[in-house]
């Protein structure tokens, strides 16, 4: 904060303890009254306009309660207890602007290292600095060893490490090489390397996390949304005890007023729920920060509290838990073609699809150096597999159960693929109108740290399920291996979404974990939805409740434990608040309590809440 944010405060604060001590030395009352009415129009002029809007509008909140409390003993010649509580009150707001202010930081300083400028290419070849901020998609950028990569693009030329751990959270660097992706803010570490440019500076995956993230601070969490409902029930509450207060005893009992209004007036003090109030947003913003310094984009502090009571976990396998980047691994022809012929058309079927699949399919022809076929009325059968026609003739490229479906199947394919399948492999199938062509088999590889991530999932005690479209032996040879607990099999987006809701049937919580489109329904479905892969897809991004900024599975137990931490900090935070006020309140009713002390005691519970809610960042 600047100095001139502080400095009316530090002068209330002066002449507030220049009230105080003119009472203790029994100067003239003029001079107490004129060093506490000095404070409060320095630093209470705020409190008083927002109090005043608020009784307009008949809202008891904060500042009207501290404005009703301090006219009040000025109005009993209370001076200095009005000045010290005016003083006590404007610091505990900018304790807690300032802590709000220090945990959204941990967030914004990711920006900050994004370079200005890059080193683009110009249409004579020449190389040029120039602002990131005017560099546009298609520009060929060069980074040196050492500098930070300026923006989001693709790599072109060279080969180098990229330490990626300001956007994915990863502490080992990456390898990069021509065809792999770059973002924005990261470090190049051992070689030169060019890149084409895919999205502007205020598109950048940088960019877009700081946007996602300062957004969800703006969605309340169930925690924070109890608070408030609390308040609002709590504050008139008190605000007519102290009306009670100040009124039954004297009538009723023939107490004296002046003490029993100053009794009320030190209730409403103690009623004042800053501790509480600010315990939340300081918990939720600092448990966003640390997420996102963990590689984790969680897009509210809904999901960030909620993540805590989930009891599965639904996972699709390609690209999830294994690589994504199948292999073939068999190929059979069957009819009359030749070997060459078929590898042809199944290439030419493949790469019109962007399938992992289809990708390891989509090279065949090359390896007898053919060329491709034009493919007319192309369809794609999402799920199962592609459709098209080439002189004149349809073909069929998809899964078992596709050519199940057309009427192609036959007890020896059956037993051919069933062989196939039982390995864990992936098995393809090309057919004309009339007969099979051909059998193929792919097979994926399982990320070392799938493995890892389920068993941390197993000791947290959730239950993990795999949704895959793949065959069911196949998904049950990778769910071996990574130690899945339950297996789904041959399912269609629609089908995955169907799983989702009969696990959400038991009234217990879900999350699903997925990288494309056909998993989209499902995400959306579910509790909270993971994202794999989040860095640089403009979908996951936005359908996701929290995407993963890489392809590591071990974050998925890391956002349960940070969601259990929040929800503990919470819950600490809530405790100490409403015990610091407890205790107060009894003083007060006993006669021990004062009206400065009663502040003093609120400033120091929301010291130490916020100090609790930092805990997060800092972790």
């Amino acid at each position: 904060m600047s100095p001139e944010t502080w400095r009316p405060l530090v002068l209330a604060a002066g002449a507030a303890a220049g009230a105080e001590a003119a009472h203790w030395l029994d100067a003239p009352g003029w001079l107490s009254a004129m060093l506490a009415i000095m404070a409060v129009l320095a630093c209470g002029t705020s409190t008083y306009r927002k109090g005043w809007l608020a009784l307009r509008h008949g809202n008891l909140n904060i500042n009207a309660l501290m404005s009703i409390a301090v006219s009040g003993a000025m109005a009993i010649g209370q001076w200095p207890e009005a000045a010290m509580v005016m003083v006590l009150f404007t610091l505990a707001e900018r304790i807690e602007s300032f802590s709000l202010d220090r945990a959204r930081q941990a967030i914004r300083t990711l920006m900050s290292q994004s370079p200005e400028t890059a080193t683009v290419q110009q249409a004579d070849g020449s190389w040029c600095d120039q602002p990131a901020r005017e560099v546009v998609p298609g520009c060929i950028v060069r980074v040196k060893p050492g500098e930070r990569i300026a923006l989001d693009g693709r790599v072109t030329g060279g080969h180098s490490t990229v330490n990626q751990a300001p956007i994915t959270g990863e502490s080992l660097p990456v390898e990069k090489e021509a065809g792999d992706p770059v973002y924005a803010g990261t470090i190049n570490e051992s070689g030169s390397m060019t890149f084409e440019v895919t999205a502007s500076a205020r598109n950048s995956t940088l960019a877009r996390i700081i946007h996602a993230v300062e957004a969800a601070q703006g969605s309340r969490a169930p925690m924070q949304r109890f608070i408030d409902r609390f308040a609002r029930v709590y504050t008139p509450t008190v605000f007519i005890l102290a009306l009670a207060v100040a009124i039954v005893p004297p009538l009723l009992w023939q107490g004296e007023w002046l003490a029993w209004l100053y009794k009320a007036l030190v209730l409403l003090v103690i009623a004042c729920p800053c501790a509480l109030v600010i315990s939340t947003p300081v918990t939720i913003v600092s448990g966003l920060a640390a997420a996102a310094r963990h590689g984790l984009l969680v897009k509210g502090g809904s999901h960030l509290e909620i993540g805590r009571k989930l009891a599965h976990i639904a996972l699709d396998k390609t690209g999830t838990i294994t690589h994504g980047k199948p292999v073939l691994t068999d190929f059979v022809v069957l009819a009359g073609l030749s070997e060459a012929r078929v590898r042809t058309l199944v290439a030419s079927l493949a790469i019109h699809s962007d399938h992992p699949v289809s990708r390891a399919l989509s090279g065949l022809a090359a390896i007898y150096g053919g060329a491709l076929e034009e493919v007319s009325h192309f369809r794609a059968l999402p799920g199962l597999g592609t459709q098209g026609e080439i002189e004149r003739t349809r073909y069929t490229l998809g899964k078992h159960r596709l050519i199940h479906d057309l009427g192609l199947c036959s007890d020896a394919l059956e037993s051919q693929l069933a062989v196939l399948e039982t390995q864990g492999k992936t098995t393809i199938i090309l057919a004309d109108t009339e007969q099979v062509l051909a059998v193929m088999a792919v097979a994926d590889t399982v990320k070392d740290s799938s493995r890892q991530a389920v068993a941390e999932l197993h000791e947290l005690g959730i239950h993990t399920v795999m949704l895959t479209g793949d065959n069911i032996h196949t998904a049950k040879a990778i769910a071996t291996q990574v130690g899945i607990d339950e297996v789904r099999g041959e399912l269609l987006p629609e089908d995955k979404l169907q799983a989702v809701e009969s696990l959400q049937g038991d009234g217990q919580l879900i999350g699903m974990v997925g990288d494309g489109i056909n998993d989209a329904p499902a995400l959306a479905r579910a509790d909270i939805g993971f994202a794999m892969g989040a860095a640089g897809s403009d979908t996951a991004m936005e359908t996701a409740d929290v995407a993963l900024m890489d392809d590591d599975l071990r974050k998925l137990p890391r956002f349960i434990r940070l969601s259990r931490e929040t929800h503990a900090i919470l819950v600490q935070n809530i405790v100490l608040a409403l015990g610091i006020k407890t205790v107060f309140l009894a003083l007060t009713m006993a006669g021990a309590g004062t009206m400065w002390m009663a502040v003093f005691a609120d400033v120091g519970a929301s010291l130490l809440v916020i100090a609790n809610g930092l805990r997060l960042v800092r972790k």
